[in-house]
């Protein structure tokens, strides 16, 4: 996880209910096909897990993330492995890596461009580039409840946070700046919050807090009531909340 507007991640509450993040990315690592010898980068690499699988291929894995609290747990938990605490748009190495790996993670990032020019940069030729990112569409239902609530009761507009890209438009950018898309997919992952009722709250704590950064503290339980309300015909479902996830999954080369 890379980048937030504002604080830091709460890597306590991301391993403890919201490890779907790097659960559904397990099955990224099976395109990312890592091998031994090789040098690997973990673009927003959280906690550690998907980095530390991908080690246990005996490739050599970097993970990088911008949160001090997810680098802190990654490097308790996984203490053998090397660790950044940095900005993939500034971000150096003294050589290039054979694959650069990312999960749920650009998204964070409203400056694309200077992400990819970045990958570009930190990958050799013919080196691979394997990611999935929130795609457009995601969260949408989320997104407009939060949006009504805001507007009806204080007449505001939330900030978008994220960067939720179409296919065809990223990968035009990845092929501008010298990739060469081998495979692109744009799908729906309805994905299932824990803790029942609380689930949402949850996930708005955990990752939906800029969207509900100008509401006054006072009101905030005010305005978490009503979202609930609002989403609930569309998302909650037997007992559980069930957010509507689109994502885009991508392979390609460096020319």
């Amino acid at each position: 996880m890379l980048v937030l507007t504002t604080g830091d991640w709460n890597a306590s509450l991301y391993d403890a209910k919201h490890a779907f993040v790097f659960a559904y990315g397990s099955d990224l690592l099976e395109l990312l096909a890592p091998h031994a010898g090789e040098l690997i980068l973990d673009v927003g690499c959280g906690t550690g897990h998907l980095t530390a699988a991908i080690a246990q291929s005996g490739a050599r894995v970097v993970g990088l993330d911008r949160s001090p609290a997810m680098i802190e747990a990654a490097r308790q938990r996984y203490p053998t492995l090397e660790w950044h605490l940095d900005d993939i748009r500034s971000f150096l190495y003294p050589q290039p890596f054979d694959a650069i790996f990312s999960n749920a993670t650009l998204h964070w990032i409203r400056e694309p461009e200077a992400v990819v020019e970045r990958l570009a940069r930190l990958l050799r030729p013919g080196g691979r580039l394997v990611l999935e990112m929130g795609g457009r569409g995601n969260v949408a239902a989320v997104c407009s409840a939060v949006e009504k609530v805001l507007q009806a009761r204080l007449a505001i507009r939330p900030a978008n946070p994220w960067y939720f890209p179409a296919l065809g438009e990223y990968a035009a950018l990845l092929e501008a700046h010298g990739f060469e898309v081998q495979a692109a997919w744009l799908f729906k992952r309805p994905t299932v919050l824990e803790d029942g009722e609380r689930g949402l709250r949850l996930w708005l704590e955990m990752f939906g807090s800029p969207l509900l950064e100008a509401v006054p503290e006072e009101r905030k339980e005010e305005i978490l009531s009503a979202v609930e309300e609002q989403a609930r015909p569309a998302l909650f479902k037997e007992g559980h909340w069930e957010l509507d996830y689109r994502r885009l999954r991508v392979l390609a080369h460096r020319l």
